[in-house]
């Protein structure tokens, strides 16, 4: 692993020196993750209420990088070398498997919490091997953005999808492009084949750690997606577009239909900037044969250090974060999406969100996390290289797609992953 930027080490001595001054007589604990502009500032908030209403304990905030990549980087290092702070971690939601398994958060089995109100996709993702390590904090997932001055409503099915960007092309003054994602080859790309593999009933591993990217309703997915390029319907261009570069092409009117996350709907409706404010809307990415409509899982969760010396105020902490009211704020404040489903039915967070709740809960619902284990990083690492020749045509989707399974395959066994699940359940038992 490559030595730390000197930035994240200055962040790290500094926090070090703000829990050193302890105020004497309370318990102090840390929490780590996202600590700047909106996030930062509804932290801050409900730390200090949480703190006048539970004067025993003592909150400091840690802050850590934003870039995830390096985030990850700095908690690795910490948790391995047994550092027992921060108390309190903001995961990624593809990192709980991983630092579950190497023993680094402490299941939350302990606390028993409720976690009926939260959506099921959102929950499974902070599940290891039969045992709950973490609760969410705030949710993101993909969505199907489209004109709705193109289209009379969102596409049904996956051959709707086709049929509808054809005969909107087709039209005088049409957008150049039919449907734009983020087709370079990093995560984003497993993000949107995920959606598209959903709704052609596929998977990546199943559940007891078997990769099955091959199977024929993947390679069916793959190969829609591939024919969906070679007719124009989707740019080659956007074989090396991220999300910035497909919000950008929809925002400026470019675009029939756009793959992407949350966080473009505001910014698109700003009429000032944008070319479509007002005529658009969101669903999820509908089903095709043998599959059910199926939207990405991203977001934050927050779990404990395995090795904190208080676990029981940590987990206080968490509960009082991960509680509706607080999710409601951070809502208001910073306009993230909470994945508890009760609030979906309150006036509060329709006024609160920029997206219509209603349209948000209906993407939700279909939130589908990836492959819950510790090594999906470097799984996906493999899938992305072999996504990318097929959608580029170097290769056909099968022989793509066998070609994965092959490496991803390898990896499992070289890494033991289904007896560690296998045993973990036993254990969970």
């Amino acid at each position: 692993m490559p030595p730390l930027p000197r930035s994240i080490i200055a962040i790290a001595t500094l926090a070090a020196c703000a829990c050193a001054s302890q105020p004497s007589g309370r318990t102090t604990i840390t929490i780590a993750g996202s600590a700047v502009g909106a996030e930062g500032e509804v932290l801050a908030t409900q730390v200090a209420r949480f703190e006048r209403l539970v004067p025993a304990v003592h909150v400091v905030i840690q802050r850590t990088p934003d870039d995830g990549d390096q985030r990850h980087q700095l908690f690795v290092q910490w948790l391995n070398a047994h550092a027992g702070q921060p108390d309190v971690l903001q995961l990624d939601v593809i990192w709980t498997p991983e630092f579950a398994a190497a023993g680094w958060i402490r299941p939350l089995t302990r606390w028993r919490p409720d976690v009926s109100d939260f959506f099921p996709g959102v929950i499974a993702a902070d599940r290891w091997a039969g045992a709950l390590y973490a609760l969410p904090w705030w949710t993101d997932v993909g969505m199907l953005y489209w004109r709705t001055d193109l289209l009379p409503r969102a596409p049904a099915s996956m051959n709707e999808l086709a049929a509808d960007l054809r005969r909107v092309r087709g039209t005088a003054g049409a957008p150049r492009d039919g449907l734009v994602w983020q087709g370079a080859r990093y995560e984003g790309l497993v993000t949107v084949f995920s959606e598209f593999l959903g709704a052609f009933g596929g998977r990546i591993m199943d559940d007891s750690g078997n990769v099955v990217v091959d199977a024929p309703a993947a390679i069916a997915a793959l190969g829609f997606m591939s024919n969906l390029v070679r007719a124009g319907l989707v740019p080659r261009d956007a074989m090396t577009w991220h999300e910035e570069e497909a919000r950008l092409a929809f925002q400026h009117g470019d675009a029939v239909m756009m793959r992407n996350w949350p966080y473009a709907y505001t910014l698109m409706n700003d009429s000032s900037t944008s070319r479509i404010a007002g005529r658009f809307a969101v669903a999820a990415m509908p089903a095709g044969p043998g599959g059910a409509p199926t939207a990405s899982l991203g977001g934050q969760q927050l779990a404990i250090n395995a090795r904190t010396a208080h676990p029981d105020a940590a987990y206080r902490l968490i509960a009082y974060l991960t509680a509706p009211a607080q999710m409601l704020e951070r809502a208001r404040v910073a306009g993230t999406f909470p994945p508890r489903r009760s609030l979906y039915d309150t006036p509060a967070l329709d006024s609160a969100l920029a997206i219509p709740s209603a349209s948000a809960r209906a993407v939700l619902e279909r939130a589908t996390p990836r492959p819950v284990t510790p090594i999906y990083s470097q799984l996906s690492g493999l899938l992305q290289i072999q996504l990318h020749r097929a959608l580029t045509g170097q290769v056909s989707p099968a022989d793509a797609l066998h070609d994965a399974a092959r490496a991803m395959n390898a990896l499992v066994e070289r890494t033991h992953v289904r007896e560690l699940i296998a045993g973990r359940a036993d254990s969970a038992a």
